[in-house]
């Protein structure tokens, strides 16, 4: 509880009392605290991909919550501080699917199509006005996730790579680290409005499409064999 700054702990405070308990314990303290946070990061997040970020003000996130703006500042120091906090909390998100994915795929190409599809239905839910703000206004918060994102995707892919060459599925002879930075390198291409302006291109047709074309060139006769015989499950990527 020492680490709460004291306006936080006063305010989830206040929250214990309403809620009923009758003795201040610390990890309730905390779970109050983490709900009210997330309940916060959540609702932001969706009106930012659905409005995009400069056109929702800290009024309207308010709202949206059923809380004041004063209450909404007990948790973050202003917008620019919630939209990093919204960043972050995406990212986690992503990583904790995306782990569940590995653990769920039986071998390395079933991984790498479920993630194509959960990173498919990610990108058909950002506008492109939520990524031209990010860029533009945000640029300090749009640098952190992108580089993060980046250093996942690179130890994601590389860790398919040898998982599907040693499960028989990849060509033996891959180059891993050259491949792996070579699809870090090609997912910037899908998001840069120059090369594929969304007004003529889906952004979740392009990753399919991009994964498609990527596993084709990785994979081994076992691994082909492997698509064939798994047709439906390639269609559906």
């Amino acid at each position: 509880m020492e680490t709460f700054e004291p306006k936080i702990v006063s305010y989830v405070f206040s929250l214990y009392f309403r809620a009923g308990f009758q003795k201040p314990f610390g990890r309730e303290i905390t779970r109050l605290y983490m709900e009210t946070i997330e309940k916060i990061l959540s609702r932001s997040e969706s009106l930012f991909l659905r409005f995009g970020i400069r056109s929702i003000t800290m009024d309207d996130i308010a709202r949206e919550l059923g809380i004041s703006k004063k209450t909404l500042y007990q948790f973050v120091d202003n917008k620019a501080d919630l939209i990093h906090k919204v960043l972050l909390q995406f990212i986690e998100d992503e990583q904790r699917t995306i782990r569940e994915i590995n653990q769920q795929s039986s071998n390395a190409i079933e991984e790498m199509l479920n993630i194509g599809r959960y990173i498919t239905q990610v990108l058909r839910k950002l506008t492109p006005t939520t990524l031209f703000d990010l860029q533009k206004y945000y640029p300090e918060s749009w640098q952190m996730i992108h580089k993060l994102n980046q250093d996942y995707i690179f130890s994601i892919i590389r860790n398919n790579l040898e998982r599907g060459i040693q499960q028989g599925f990849y060509r033996p002879n891959l180059h891993v680290d050259i491949i792996s930075r070579l699809y870090v390198g090609k997912t910037n291409y899908l998001i840069d409005e120059e090369v594929f302006p969304l007004r003529e291109y889906d952004r979740g047709e392009l990753y399919r499409e991009f994964i498609l074309y990527h596993m084709h060139g990785i994979l081994s006769e076992k691994g082909r064999e492997w698509i064939r015989t798994n047709h439906c499950k390639v269609a559906e990527s």
